[in-house]
């Protein structure tokens, strides 16, 4: 199970409560008040971090809660402060106020941190309100609550590649040819129901982070299949990747590159502007010869763009990589 939204009730720790006390020492008859603060309730912190990408840990979680202060205790003792909350959320991440919609932070970095919550401070005891005109007071005040939000947390992943395809066109077998990354293939279609992420590292240690998006169909920003769920997946990758399988006669390779490319205008005209490759997969059956000519034919994309490869194989993927790692980091700025 992939989860990419999730709604939660944060609620930051209530101060504890200051106390009336008196010095009750030997020797000491009118010792006076000795009443102690309370401890300041725990903030709740949400932190980004790369060492998970779905939200999933937070599925059957409605609620989350820091801890309380404790309250004063006597002989002026300050009561202990509550434990900070610290919320772990996929880098990618936007968290948004569920009662106005705004957006109140978006974690495109690992490793930030926000203060959502702030505690409560802690209630003052009755040694505060001592003065020469009251030696002996016993007011005291409470802890005060802390902070409380409904937020929903969105996630979007970030790669510097994304493959986009239809069902079955190879997109996970080329992950798996690419990264090494173990994942689902199989001889039927929306083998992928969720998005699937690997990494390409390089002999001068730089990165290429690649997310396998689930194959879309024609009506998929109209909710059709299942890769419309994860289409705003994809408006975080910097590059992407249309697999086409060339060897499949009901929708050749050109009208599944057009279709492909209507999906994603309609659902944000900005992702057809992002740089792009075109590659066709399975070019090792007698069905695919000619794709390669055919796609040139009509002038689709420029020959620079357009690969020919075999996936299962491992054919043609030497260019391939070299071009995606140039499109990937052309400008040097980098998510992760």
């Amino acid at each position: 199970m992939f989860t990419d939204k999730v709604q939660l009730h944060l609620q930051a720790g209530r101060g504890g409560n200051g106390v009336v006390a008196w010095i009750r020492e030997k020797y000491i008859p009118k010792g006076g008040p000795a009443g102690g603060n309370g401890g300041r309730g725990g903030d709740i912190i949400v932190r980004s971090s790369n060492h998970f990408y779905a939200l999933d840990r937070y599925r059957n979680i409605r609620e989350v809660a820091a801890d309380n202060g404790q309250d004063g205790g006597a002989n002026s003792r300050i009561g202990k402060s509550g434990k900070n909350c610290v919320v772990e959320v996929p880098t990618g991440t936007i968290v948004k106020n569920v009662a106005t919609g705004e957006i109140i932070h978006d974690f495109i970095k690992a490793d930030e941190s926000l203060l959502l919550c702030q505690g409560g401070k802690g209630g003052k005891g009755n040694e505060c309100f001592k003065s020469p005109t009251n030696q002996a007071p016993t007011k005291t005040t409470p802890g005060l609550p802390g902070e409380e939000i409904s937020v929903e947390f969105e996630l979007k992943l970030i790669a510097d590649v994304g493959f986009v395809g239809m069902p079955n066109a190879g997109k996970s077998t080329l992950l798996s040819a690419l990264t090494m990354q173990k994942v689902k293939i199989g001889d039927y279609p929306f083998t992928t129901l969720v998005p699937n992420l690997g990494y390409i590292e390089f002999d001068d240690f730089s990165r290429v982070h690649i997310a396998d998006i689930p194959g879309l169909i024609e009506g998929a920003h109209h909710g059709r299949g299942l890769g419309f769920e994860f289409l705003k997946h994809v408006e975080r990758c910097r590059v992407l990747v249309f697999l086409l399988d060339a060897a499949r006669d009901d929708v050749p390779a050109t009208k599944a590159y057009t279709m492909l490319r209507n999906e994603l205008h309609a659902y944000n005209p900005e992702l057809t502007k992002k740089p792009s490759l075109v590659v066709l997969n399975k070019i090792d059956l007698e069905e695919a010869s000619e794709t390669k000519e055919k796609f040139l034919d009509e002038k689709l994309v420029p020959e620079e763009n357009l690969f020919a490869i075999s996936a299962q194989q491992r054919k043609g993927l030497k260019e391939f990589i070299k071009a995606m790692k140039e499109k990937a980091q052309l400008d040097g700025k980098r998510y992760i």
